[in-house]
């Protein structure tokens, strides 16, 4: 077999639930009564830093760029 596997081997958990693990897009098949269910498989804390460290480097660039230029008119006095 050259090419990889896209879905596991099933297996059933004590409630009578059958679970076929996907390989591409992660996630698992649960059927249950009879009804196929999509569950992906996702890393809360992955997409909860991702955030966190968007906002932060969001921050850093708006507090550079307000350094450099700030937005309010230039209130200098002008020597003639």
């Amino acid at each position: 077999m050259s090419e990889p596997r896209t879905f596991g081997d099933p297996y059933e958990t004590p409630d009578g639930t059958t679970v076929i693990p996907v390989h591409r897009p992660v996630g698992v098949f649960a059927v249950r009564d009879g009804q196929a269910k999509w569950e992906p498989a996702v890393d809360a804390t992955r997409v909860a830093l991702l955030g966190v460290g968007i906002g932060l480097v969001a921050a850093t660039l708006a507090g550079i760029a307000m350094v450099h230029r700030p937005p309010w008119p230039d209130l200098r006095a002008r020597r003639r």
